[in-house]
């Protein structure tokens, strides 16, 4: 920004020391702040014909007062104004609240111009603003800012056209020709003052499209930075095997790999053959095969003379990886061990010792593998499984375990595109989105409560077969504020339904880690057929004689979550099902059910449910990890950000970019950012 920009906002006229203090409340402390200080809506002054305006939208128009105003008193002096106007074809009812005072400018046939709340129903407009004149043309569109304290929006609006006369020219442009020349976006003085004073719709269009690109481009430039940044710094381990060493294992598999599942192993395999080290998240459905892709990857590492470790959230899912690795490495002679916190005394101490001389080659296990007595002889590959499950330094005290190891980080969660470029900006991403053949599809329906005993019939009949069942609650306990079935409540009515016949175990992040074991171990060995539980067995349990999964008040729940639970079945041969008891009264919850029911698929759920519940929500506000745009919208313009997103790849990987004169402002950007230092900024 020029100099002169960065003067406090004091130098306009009419902002005095009060003013300028409310102003630093809202993040305006120069002329610069002032001026990317942008309208949050507008208010559409346009004269519009009824027959195209929606219900509940704001609309003015122009019309002939056609009744005598009536005006009625209520409560402590609160009245209503009430009176008839003939605009255009459509005689509608205009009602002001405490505003009597009209009654006395208001006579019939006189034209006058309402703006307001357009009730389609009861074709009224509930009055917000109005000229008892015909329509006068003024900008028909006002924007509307934020504001605090004693500044009113009226006033804001001055201040901005005060210092647009002032300072507007002076606004540099901060993209290169060529790359406006490309998109046809507006010049930046242009689309600033476009954006606070629109003349029409399609020149907000053009301005807005213009500050999409450039959050986007500079977002995307940080992250392609400190990808390059990173990985130039980051000299990894060149590992050394062949396609024949590598068929030995995949040539003795029982299953042939998916296409989808072969991509993503040449991706992480050309990784680990690179100098550099692997920083990658594997995406891939509940089901999918991760496990035999990371399988592979762990014996690419140990041909190539290093040792793997994979860490896991819970026990359970420890023991599972482990016992399925240890078969499938058993025949060549690989030895893979577990570490968890049950793991102790004089056993414990061999397994660390065997582990720093190099006798074990892939150590699985939960957080106990973090410890610092857990050293390994030469760690080559580390291995995430579900890693938002595990803080950054957890994952990071881990990738210190070795000489720069490469790092795969996985999830069964499937991340809409969107957000696995914002959020995973500066990692590469592959995915598995095609399931292995002959998986059968999960059965999906949508219940209202009051067929549950029809269902308790159904799980009865399932578990006579063998099978067994889960039943996920959102609430341990009973709400008074939410009226939602609650895990002790479902359990109690399920131990009246079927005891003695089967037993119903009871499941929720209230106990202790080691009952949480105990629960799931019964319910892994068939010792309990039917598991209440809340939503913590949405990630890695793998019991795969469960073959129906019932979801009490599905509705409070979001698609991909549900779509996780919904994971917990469908693992063995057996046809499984998924049940989701829901009386949703909102239109997004009857949506939910109806997309549920509709599609298997992860990544169209996840796509929806990005669409229905935004961005930050999706991972949960705290640790998001996703940036906050002024003007973007991510989910809405996300061509925009695949556009820019490759845009900035290109720009930084160009050797132009670093010496031409037309990238010297982006380049100070980056610089001013600290990401060419290696520091992650959000």
């Amino acid at each position: 920004m020029s100099h002169n920009l960065k003067q406090p906002v004091s130098i306009l006229k009419g902002i005095g020391e009060e003013t300028a203090s409310v102003l630093l409340e809202m993040g305006i402390r120069t002329i610069e702040d002032l001026l990317e200080y942008f309208p949050y809506r507008y208010e559409d002054y346009r004269l519009r014909d009824l027959a195209e305006v929606q219900h509940d939208e704001r609309v003015t128009v122009e019309g002939k007062v056609h009744s005598e105003p009536s005006l009625a008193y209520y409560g402590k002096k609160k009245s209503r104004l009430t009176f008839r106007l003939l605009s255009g074809r459509y005689l509608v009812s205009v009602v002001c609240f405490n505003r009597p005072f009209y009654k006395k400018q208001l006579s019939i046939n006189q034209v006058v111009t309402v703006s307001g709340k357009w009730d389609k129903n009861r074709q009224t407009i509930t009055l917000q603003d109005i000229s008892f004149s015909p329509h006068v043309s003024k900008q028909d569109l006002e924007p509307v800012y934020t504001v605090k304290g004693s500044v009113t929006i009226k006033q804001l609006r001055k201040h901005v056209v005060n210092a647009l006369k002032d300072f507007g020219e002076e606004i540099p442009e901060n993209l290169p020709a060529q790359i406006r020349d490309a998109y046809r976006l507006m010049p930046k003085h242009e689309a600033i003052k476009t954006i606070h004073l629109p003349l029409s719709h399609a020149d907000l269009k053009h301005a807005r499209r213009r500050f999409v690109y450039e959050e986007f481009l500079m977002f995307q430039l940080k992250m392609q930075a400190l990808r390059k940044v990173q990985r130039e710094n980051s000299k990894g381990i060149e590992h050394v095997f062949t396609d024949a060493g590598l068929s030995v294992f995949t040539g003795a598999l029982p299953f042939k790999l998916t296409e989808a599942q072969a991509k993503v192993l040449d991706e992480i395999l050309g990784d680990m053959k690179s100098p550099y080290r692997m920083n990658r998240l594997l995406q891939g459905d509940v089901g999918s095969g991760k496990t035999v892709v990371a399988a592979i990857s762990m014996y690419a590492a140990i041909l190539s003379g290093y040792q793997s470790a994979l860490m896991v959230p819970t026990e359970i899912l420890a023991e599972q990886h482990a016992n399925s690795l240890a078969a499938l490495f058993e025949p060549l002679n690989i030895t893979v061990a577990l570490l968890t916190s049950s793991v102790k005394g004089k056993k414990r101490r061999e397994l660390l010792e065997r582990l720093s001389v190099g006798e074990i080659q892939i150590l699985v296990g939960t957080h106990a593998l973090i410890q610092d007595e857990v050293n390994f002889r030469n760690l080559g590959l580390v291995i995430t499984d579900e890693q938002h499950r595990f803080g950054v330094n957890q994952r990071r005290v881990l990738r210190e375990k070795g000489e720069s190891p490469d790092v795969l980080f996985m999830t069964a969660t499937p991340i809409p595109r969107t957000l696995a470029i914002t959020a995973f900006g500066e990692m590469d991403v592959s995915v598995i989105d095609q399931l292995p053949a002959g998986r059968k599809t999960i059965e999906t329906y949508w219940v209202k409560h009051n067929l549950l005993d029809r269902i308790l019939g159904f799980i009865d009949k399932e578990v006579k077969k063998g099978r067994q069942a889960y039943v996920i609650c959102p609430l341990i306990e009973e709400s008074e504020t939410l009226d939602v079935q609650n895990a002790i409540d479902v359990h109690a009515m399920l131990v009246h339904s079927f005891s003695p016949t089967w037993n119903v175990g009871l499941m929720h992040g209230r106990l202790h880690p080691n009952e949480k074991e105990a629960v799931m171990r019964e319910f892994s060995e068939n010792q309990t057929q039917i598991l209440v539980s809340t939503t913590v067995v949405e990630v890695g349990v793998n019991v795969p004689n469960a073959t129906i999964m019932v979801i009490y008040d599905a509705e409070r729940f979001g698609l991909s979550q549900l779509h996780q639970l919904r994971g917990r079945v469908g693992r063995g041969s057996e046809q499984s099902y998924c049940i989701l008891l829901a009386d949703p009264k909102s239109e997004t919850g009857k949506e939910r059910m109806k997309i549920m029911t509709e599609t298997n698929d992860g990544f169209v759920l996840s796509e929806k449910d990005l669409e229905l519940r935004g961005p930050g929500d999706f991972f949960g506000k705290k640790q998001s990890g996703v940036p906050e745009f002024r003007v973007a919208d991510m989910v809405h313009d996300y061509r925009a950000l695949e556009t820019a997103r490759g845009d900035a790849a290109k720009l930084i990987n160009s050797s132009a970019f670093w010496h031409e004169p037309e990238y010297e402002w982006l380049r100070k950007y980056l610089e001013s950012t600290g990401v060419l230092e290696g520091e992650k900024l959000d």
